[in-house]
């Protein structure tokens, strides 16, 4: 059986059901559709299988929950929940990185909590190192680069911002890392 892909205005109209009535029927709907490409961006972006479920789930559980929160004049449906489930996975990251550096940060701090003036320096060095590599790309390569990284935003926003073919935001990220990674390995 062949599934057809619901238009945005139909998934709009699902998300507001949802936001307005508590629909049930409309929420099974989103789910079934973007629960498993939800659960295949993440493994993408290196989650296992069941982290992605998990997260998938916690994502459309968000979508429930916030519904009334969405604002078709901001994003699309698909936008607004992907940008969820992203927003999720970054939380996740944050979380098991704070608590996997707990350890190791009372090894770097001193008795008054502060990092060492070693550990600051060193800090401030890979800093500049990596500021003067961002220097050194092209401004189509920065601003490609400072988007997707510092912006966080998805490369097809990218390309919808700046007027340009998907291929070519990838190719520049693509490039730019390639720079930047060779520039400090030569000052390692």
């Amino acid at each position: 059986m062949i599934q057809s892909i619901p238009d945005a205005a139909h998934l709009a109209d699902l998300v507001r059901a949802v936001a307005d009535r508590g629909d049930r029927s409309a929420f099974g709907d989103l789910f079934r559709h973007f629960a498993p490409r939800i659960a295949g961006f993440l493994m993408r972006g290196g989650l296992s299988a069941d982290e992605a479920e998990e997260l998938a789930q916690e994502t459309m559980a968000t979508v429930w929950r916030k519904a009334a929160q969405f604002d078709e004049a901001r994003a699309g449906v698909a936008t607004w929940i992907f940008t969820i489930a992203r927003n999720r996975r970054i939380d996740r990251q944050r979380s098991a990185a704070r608590a996997a550096g707990v350890a190791q940060d009372l090894f770097i701090e001193d008795e008054a909590g502060e990092a060492s003036a070693e550990d600051q320096a060193l800090a401030g060095e890979r800093e500049a190192q990596v500021r003067s590599a961002m220097d050194s790309l092209s401004p189509e390569q920065e601003t490609v680069l400072r988007l997707s990284f510092f912006a966080e935003k998805p490369h097809s926003e990218i390309a919808r911002e700046l007027g340009i073919p998907l291929g070519t935001v990838k190719s520049r990220v693509r490039l730019a890392m390639n720079r930047i990674r060779a520039l400090l390995e030569e000052t390692r």
